[in-house]
């Protein structure tokens, strides 16, 4: 009797260790997956701003050729776009980085504003098709960057909820996974900086 109580009390033993073993695995691998969800709208909100900044030559180019600007201002919007390049990112998130991209975004947004705005004092400008082709691309980028803006959120807030939880907040303790930060307005700007027709 005494073997066989032995041999039972290993099954079990041996049992609980391979579910555990089996949770811990596939636990791990969740939040794997969730972390390189993170990752990969992180890149998408990269690519979405490259888009945005990649449009500005095409507005300083028809605007140059159309009108006769102040050159300061166009310059101002040169070197916004300069900045914001410098500091478009590739690393792993992090609430700081995505802070100093943030600002230089919306330096190049208000100085595209002020363009359009300059803009708005020439008519036969506003009617070229290819303004009015920058014009719709620009919003639609704007648009693009609200949505990736808010699938970075969204990833980042299912990775929070699984590293958070009992009893997978255990395995992110064993395998130091860290809670990330999403996207957060400073005070005072409830709408982000947008480009403005």
């Amino acid at each position: 009797m005494e073997p066989n109580r032995s041999k039972k009390f290993w099954y079990v033993l041996a049992l609980i260790l391979i579910i555990i073993l089996s949770y811990i695995g596939i636990t791990y691998n969740r939040m794997v997956r969730a972390e390189e969800d993170v990752k990969k709208t992180w890149a998408d909100l990269q690519a979405t701003y490259q888009r945005r900044l990649d449009l500005i030559p095409s507005l300083v180019s028809v605007v140059k050729g159309s009108a006769n600007f102040e050159s300061q201002t166009l310059e101002e919007l040169a070197a916004a776009r300069s900045k914001a390049q410098n500091i478009m990112l590739t690393s792993n998130p992090d609430y700081k980085s995505y802070q100093n991209q943030e600002q230089s975004q919306a330096v190049v947004v208000q100085s595209a504003n002020r363009i359009i705005a300059l803009v708005e004092r020439y008519p036969d400008l506003k009617s070229t098709k290819s303004y009015l082709y920058l014009q719709v691309q620009l919003e639609g980028t704007e648009r693009r960057v609200k949505v990736a803006r808010n699938d970075f959120n969204s990833s980042v807030a299912d990775f929070n909820k699984l590293v958070r939880r009992f009893p997978s907040d255990l395995v992110a303790n064993l395998f130091k996974f860290k809670p990330k930060e999403g996207f957060q307005s400073d005070i005072q700007s409830e709408n982000p900086p947008e480009v403005k027709f």
